[in-house]
C-alpha cells in the first residue's frame, strides 16, 4: 500500500469520471507543485491497444490478462492511443479484474517517488493511493462533459455528433460506477469539485486550494 503521510511526502490522487476535467487539473497540479505525473488512463489505453493489435475481440479477458504483465509502455506513440475508439476499448479492458490487478503495480510504483507524485484515474484516491495526502474527485454534468469532449475530437478532425458522445459517456459511466473491482466512486475523504460551471483557470485556483488545505492540515 502506498503511504505518503508519515514522512510528509505529497501524493495527489485525481479521480473522477470520462471528461471531467481531471487530466488538465491534475497536469496543472503537477507543473504547479513540480511534481511528476501520470494518466493512468493511458495505461488502460496501451492495454487495449495491445489487445486490438495482437488480433484479439477487446472483450478477450484472458488475452487481455496475459498482455498486461508484459507490455512496454514505450512501445507506444501516444497519438495511437488518443481518440474515441480507444477510449471505449480501453473502458472495456478496465472493467477486467486481472488488467486492473496487473496495472496497480506499475501505478504504486510512480506513486512511490521520493519527491511525491501526482496521478489521475478512476480508483487512485480509493485502491492505488489510499493513503495520499490530498485527494480530489472531480465531476461535471454528462452534458458538459459531452461537449467538452465533441470539441475535443472536432479539433482533431474527428467525426462525431453530440449526441453520439453523450451516449458514449453514459454507458461508460454506467460500466465504470458499475463494475465489481475498483468501481469509480470518491474517496471518503476525497473533496468533491465540479467543474459544470468552472472555466479552467477557476477550477485549477480551487483544485490549488484544495491541496495547499490538505496540506496545511
Amino acid at each position: 500500500m502506498t503511504t505518503d503521510a508519515s514522512k510528509g511526502r505529497l501524493v495527489i490522487a485525481v479521480d473522477g469520471p470520462a471528461a471531467s476535467g481531471k487530466g488538465t487539473l491534475a497536469r496543472r497540479l503537477a507543473a504547479h507543485y513540480a511534481m511528476p505525473y501520470l494518466d493512468t488512463g493511458l495505461l488502460y489505453r496501451m492495454v487495449a491497444r495491445a489487445v486490438l493489435e495482437a488480433g484479439h475481440d477487446i472483450r478477450d479477458a484472458e488475452a487481455a490478462g496475459a498482455i498486461v504483465s508484459t507490455f512496454d509502455e514505450s512501445a507506444f506513440a501516444e497519438d495511437s492511443l488518443r481518440g474515441r475508439e480507444i477510449g471505449e476499448a480501453a473502458s472495456v479492458v478496465a472493467a477486467m479484474p486481472a488488467v486492473r490487478s496487473g496495472l496497480i503495480a506499475r501505478q504504486r510504483r510512480f506513486a512511490a517517488q521520493s519527491g511525491g507524485a501526482v496521478l489521475d484515474g478512476r480508483d487512485i484516491g480509493t485502491v492505488i493511493c489510499p493513503q495520499a495526502r490530498a485527494k480530489l474527485f472531480v465531476t461535471a454534468t454528462p452534458e458538459v462533459r459531452a461537449a467538452r469532449r465533441h470539441k475535443e475530437l472536432a479539433g482533431r478532425g474527428e467525426a462525431a455528433t453530440f449526441e453520439g458522445i453523450l451516449a458514449d459517456i453514459r454507458r461508460r459511466d454506467a460500466r465504470d460506477s458499475g463494475r465489481s473491482d475498483a468501481p469509480l466512486k470518491a474517496a471518503d475523504d476525497a473533496v468533491i469539485l465540479d467543474t459544470s460551471a468552472l472555466t479552467i483557470e477557476e477550477a485549477v485556483a480551487k483544485a490549488i486550494a484544495i491541496v495547499d488545505a490538505r496540506r496545511a492540515g
